[in-house]
């Protein structure tokens, strides 16, 4: 597997760099390495069928969800904290 170039190459950006993108790819590249560290292979070539990896997903989402409440708590109290002034 890989990048499908058929369509689209490095030439096609006029030479810009988004900052943003790059950063992502950065984390990315340092999540896959703390990955493969933890599990001793990459995303590719784990063993883990289709319903182990809807598994992880839904755990993820899960925890998503968490994150996003304890976020929106934190800016309810800060808004209500304001509103005391």
């Amino acid at each position: 597997m890989g990048i499908d170039t058929e369509y689209w190459t490095a030439d096609d950006t006029s030479g810009k760099v988004d900052p943003i993108v790059e950063k992502v790819k950065r984390e990315y590249d340092l999540r896959s390495a703390v990955g493969i560290t933890k599990y001793g292979t990459t995303l590719e070539d784990s063993p883990d069928g289709f319903y182990e990896f809807l598994n992880h997903l839904q755990q993820e989402l899960m925890d998503a969800t968490l994150y996003i409440e304890k976020l929106k708590s934190q800016t309810y109290a800060t808004k209500d904290a304001t509103k005391e002034v």
